[in-house]
């Protein structure tokens, strides 16, 4: 929403009625049957024009892909967070003991790893449905 100054500023460029016209040859004014439109000022200050800009369509960019999720791939990130929790927990916690600290990292890391899995699989849901694949068979162990 424009703030006020800018719709004031906005009423007054529309307040004028400018006539557009070129002389010719003879010295004579004529008038200009398309009036070129003004820039608008955040154009201007940007150094874009808006010819430039295009919007984008979902349509136009391409599907990033996505890996099928895999129990590895998490612990391999969630070894990755469980220094961060750690250190976070010190720094937030600094008058408990390190033991205390290095118990709530290892417990909120527990939590963290089904849940990080979950984000996976559902990433990978949406990929698979974006780009009109099936998902792979669900595998049983029974025999």
């Amino acid at each position: 929403m424009p703030s006020r100054k800018q719709r004031r500023r906005r009423q007054k460029a529309h307040r004028h009625e400018y006539e557009f016209v070129y002389v010719d040859d003879e010295g004579q004014e004529v008038a200009v049957d398309e009036p070129e439109r003004p820039r608008r000022a955040d154009a201007r200050r940007n150094g874009k024009s808006e010819a430039k800009k295009s919007p984008k369509r979902q349509s136009d960019r391409s599907v990033r892909k996505v890996d099928p999720p895999s129990w590895g791939r998490v612990l391999r990130r969630s070894a990755i967070f469980a220094p961060v929790l750690f250190v976070a927990f010190i720094l937030l916690n600094h008058k408990q003991h390190l033991a205390t600290s290095l118990l709530l990292g290892v417990v909120y890391t527990a939590f963290l790893v089904p849940f990080m899995y979950l984000m996976d699989r559902t990433m990978y849901r949406t990929y698979l449905r974006r780009t009109g694949q099936r998902p792979p068979p669900k595998r049983t162990n029974r025999s």
